[in-house]
């Protein structure tokens, strides 16, 4: 392909889906966090997304990036060179719980405008990048996995198969991204997160480890709203028209 061609092909527009289509996903997405499960093997791809959040803010607050690493109980691991303390410090253990919902904020306001094409080559870009940072093998095959399955959509699929693959990877990222909170302090709760982001925060900063949950579940659930109103409120507006000279 022309790579003028491609270029216009990634940025074009595509039309507003059928409302059905936003509606289901946001159901799928939904069915799959809320059940044991299928959560447990989709969460890899929200732990991509957090471990990938503190990598790119500790790259951008100037620490030096060792590698990441993913595990199959889904739990993961970044590990960074800098000071112990500081802002940046705080920044990058701060990223991790809001990345999936900003990320799914983001991909909400992309679907809004209705670059769904744009949005799969992003999240190509993005797992590309924590790709090159891995340093275990079961982190190797996830990354390679969810990056083969967004690339292949984005290359080979039509359009109306990227949207339904685009919607579903966006709800599930804005829905997903809430439930670790919950489960983080389900964790703390019972003594077994002492060294979790939310604890580190709390050692830093000197405010309880259970503000920083609530910060976490805050923003990540500000995000579902916003995004679900940027991905819905097309779908409600095609509902609720009238026809003409009705």
């Amino acid at each position: 392909m022309d790579p003028s061609t491609l270029l216009t092909d990634v940025l074009a527009a595509r039309p507003a889906p059928p409302a059905a289509l936003v509606i289901v996903t946001a159901a799928a997405a939904l069915l799959v966090v809320a059940l044991r499960p299928s959560w447990r093997l989709a969460r890899n791809a929200v732990t991509i997304a957090h471990e990938g959040g503190h990598a790119l803010v500790a790259v951008l607050v100037g620490r030096r990036l060792s590698g990441i690493r993913l595990h199959s109980d889904t739990s993961g691991l970044t590990v960074t060179r800098g000071r112990a303390s500081g802002p940046g410090m705080v920044l990058t253990l701060l990223a991790g719980y809001l990345t999936p919902s900003l990320l799914g904020l983001g991909g909400a306001w992309l679907l809004a405008a209705g670059r769904t094409t744009l949005l799969l080559w992003v999240l190509v870009a993005l797992l590309l990048a924590v790709l090159v940072n891995i340093r275990n093998l079961y982190g190797l095959v996830a990354v390679l996995v969810a990056g083969g399955a967004v690339f292949a959509v984005s290359w080979y699929a039509p359009s109306d198969v990227q949207a339904v693959f685009a919607y579903a990877v966006v709800w599930f990222l804005l829905v997903g991204g809430v439930r670790p909170v919950g489960e983080l302090q389900a964790l703390r709760a019972r003594r077994r997160a002492g060294d979790s982001d939310a604890d580190q925060l709390a050692r830093l900063t000197r405010l309880p480890g259970l503000v920083w949950i609530g910060v976490f579940g805050a923003v990540n659930l500000a995000a579902l709203v916003l995004g679900g109103y940027l991905l819905l409120w097309p779908a409600v507006s095609e509902l609720v028209t009238l026809p003409a000279g009705a």
